[in-house]
């Protein structure tokens, strides 16, 4: 039998609960129109088998119920099922009018469900042994007869059941299929998303090739021209100059902040340096982090909020420095006169917000925010900052958003889980412990 399916997992573990709930239905259906055409009709039926149906049907339903709570629904449990219900349902019409009864074309609704739950092989199955219990209805068929004349229209009673069990059918079909088309909907959205996450992590396996080429040939000249500037801290012109000597601090500082660069976008993509991650609190990383920030960069007005109550233990690296260095850096280019960064944490996420009066993201941007070379700058090359800064947060657990402000400015918020940074839980990595304690 289980040639005969196609592996449909992500739909089948969704299917079976509301295979359940139309149990259900079918069972307080059976049971009102069992009572209304016993008394209220005065069609003798045979209520004790058709009772033990029913409570065959309910007990069939419960085990279900606690067989499939927590377990994947394999595709062979899935066509046992429809089986029940075809064979509860022949049952019931073969004790209240065989073939003649008009809830006969329920069966129809059985077959909609095998089409879309099941593969080809299995839904003909479902077909061929529908076909067999009503040519077996018209040969027993059973105690009970149901005059019928259609001529009467509407007043004739096997007409009504007619359009009882259409009605039905078209409500229960509408109700069914549209809540397996939302599967299949988010379905559909959790594998794109999936693809996209596939095509950035590609992405960044690229750039981390092409930075780690670019490291390889930058350390060198870097190492000289470091070299060179120290030297250069004793030479008599220098010494004796004070604007010499604050030029060459300066270069020495830009020189060491180029090194800081291919570091973090080495990190990024999935390399390292060796920089080893170091244990300090929360409001000390940030505290220097902004003041770092400031010191490196041309900003005329920064302001550097924070509003932690409680200081926290956690291990940090360049990586998670580098992710909020370069959504301010995206802030200073959009708005140089003046940037605002924001800490707050509500217990379990710690919120970073940086905000500026620049010009704002475009519609577009903020439709693909965080998608490489999506920038407002015009250059070639241009937005992979967020890039890496979403895909750091990404790896942490956390994410970024972005919106823009009235009447102009921006706001970027870096929400990250705490439990991604505390010591406690960085210490049961064995590596970071490790690393920790070699520090």
């Amino acid at each position: 039998m289980q040639d005969i399916l196609v592996p449909r997992l992500s739909l089948w573990l969704k299917s079976m609960h509301p295979l359940i709930q139309l149990r259900w239905i079918a069972v307080i259906g059976q049971i009102a129109t069992i009572a209304l055409v016993h008394f209220g009709l005065d069609i003798a039926l045979p209520l004790a088998p058709m009772a033990l149906v029913v409570a065959f049907l309910i007990g069939f339903n419960l085990v279900s119920m606690w067989r499939w709570r927590e377990h994947e629904v394999s595709g062979r449990a899935l066509f046992l099922a429809l089986l029940v219900d075809v064979f509860t349902l022949t049952a019931q019409l073969h004790f209240s009018g065989g073939a003649a009864n008009p809830f006969a074309f329920l069966y129809l609704l059985q077959v909609v469900l095998a089409a879309v739950l099941l593969g080809p092989r299995a839904s003909w199955a479902v077909v061929g042994v529908t076909t067999a219990c009503f040519i077996g209805l018209t040969i027993w068929t059973g105690p009970v007869a149901i005059p019928a004349d259609l001529s009467r229209g509407l007043a004739d009673r096997y007409v009504q059941g007619l359009l009882i069990c259409f009605v039905l059918n078209a409500a229960l079909l509408v109700a069914y299929i549209t809540r397996i088309g939302s599967s299949l909907r988010a379905r559909d959205a959790r594998l794109a998303d999936l693809r996209q996450r596939a095509a950035e992590e590609e992405h960044i396996v690229r750039m981390g090739l092409l930075a780690s080429g670019a490291a390889h040939e930058l350390g060198t000249p870097l190492a000289t021209l470091s070299v060179i500037v120290g030297d250069w801290r004793h030479m008599p012109p220098f010494t004796e100059q004070p604007d010499l000597r604050e030029d060459l601090d300066e270069m020495q500082t830009q020189i060491q902040r180029c090194k800081t660069i291919v570091s973090g976008i080495l990190l990024s993509a999935g390399n390292t340096r060796g920089e080893a991650p170091k244990q300090t609190t929360l409001r000390t990383f940030l505290d220097e982090l902004a003041a770092e920030w400031q010191r490196t960069r041309p900003v005329r007005k920064f302001d550097y909020l924070c509003h932690l109550d409680q200081d926290l233990a956690i291990v940090a690296d360049s990586g998670l420095q580098q992710m909020i260095h370069n959504v301010l850096d995206n802030a200073l280019e959009a708005s140089p006169g003046w940037v605002e960064l924001a800490a707050t944490h509500d217990g379990t996420t710690l919120i970073l917000r940086v905000t500026d009066n620049g010009p704002g993201f475009s519609a577009t941007m903020l439709a693909h925010f965080g998608q490489p070379y999506q920038s407002s700058k015009g250059r070639p090359g241009g937005g992979l900052g967020l890039f890496l800064a979403l895909n750091v947060a990404r790896t942490l657990g956390g994410t970024i958003t972005a919106r823009n402000l009235e009447p102009f400015g921006a706001s970027v918020a870096m929400t990250l889980p705490l439990t991604a940074l505390t010591l406690e839980t960085s210490q049961q990595d064995p590596v970071i412990r490790e690393t920790i304690d070699e520090s």
